[in-house]
């Protein structure tokens, strides 16, 4: 039986002080692990579960069978899905490539998972975050970025300092700038994403090499910085 101790460790990691000072995460779900599994599997310590997971774990890893109320116990979702296992902190590499994104201040964890999530799907293998910009180890963005946590660098910096470092092109995504369906733009470069609620900082905006916009075509408010990501990647991604 999983002990009272063990309990209350896996539970501190609900929360970034803990996390920090173990260098340790949670993950929760079959496609989860199994993402770690296949992407970063000296990061899987351990994993509890209500139920053993399909397929073969790492040799190091330990299999621990839970009840469901345990299960509950240490899960931070409302709907627990049978399995729950604690990750070191990744080992990103700080050599950037071509092409990557930055984030300025993005606070709603979602948003960063979903970004995760999209930088992978379009091959972007590198993002660096303002420090900010809500914790990647945070269980919902680990949630939402569907397993992306384990093949996307994220690299928390002084953005400013990349900025002046950097000869690439800067795209900055903001309301006034050129439209991104006629604009020419580069295979490298930085495309920069701001706040959810205030855009681009005003530091970072004389960096900005090339301002970017997604025209508006109908009455919608506005797009929320996810929306906006994939739209841009899509753009950047495409043959030209």
């Amino acid at each position: 039986m999983i002990s009272k101790e063990q309990i209350k460790f896996i539970r501190s990691l609900h929360r970034k002080k803990f996390r920090d000072s173990g260098q340790q995460f949670i993950i929760e779900g079959p496609k989860m692990i199994a993402e770690a599994i296949q992407y970063a599997p000296e990061s899987l310590l351990k994993v509890f579960g209500t139920e053993p997971i399909q397929g073969k774990l790492p040799e190091h890893v330990v299999f621990e069978e839970i009840d469901n109320k345990t299960l509950g116990q240490i899960s931070t979702l409302k709907h627990p899905q049978k399995q729950v296992a604690i990750c070191s902190y990744l080992h990103n590499e700080t050599t950037r490539p071509d092409f990557y994104i930055a984030l300025d201040t993005i606070q709603d964890p979602g948003n960063l998972g979903t970004i995760l999530r999209l930088a992978s799907w379009f091959g972007v293998q590198h993002i660096i975050a303002s420090k900010e910009t809500a914790d990647c180890y945070n269980p919902k963005v680990v949630q939402a970025s569907m397993g992306a946590i384990f093949n996307v660098n994220i690299e928390y910096i002084d953005l400013k300092d990349a900025f002046e470092a950097t000869d690439l092109p800067i795209y900055g995504s903001l309301l006034k700038g050129e439209n991104i369906y006629k604009k020419e733009i580069s295979k490298k470069g930085i495309l920069v994403m701001g706040n959810e609620g205030n855009g681009i900082s005003d530091e970072l905006l004389s960096f900005i090499t090339d301002p970017i916009a997604i025209p508006q075509f109908g009455n919608g408010e506005s797009l929320n910085v996810a929306m906006a990501t994939a739209v841009l990647l899509s753009e950047f991604s495409r043959p030209r």
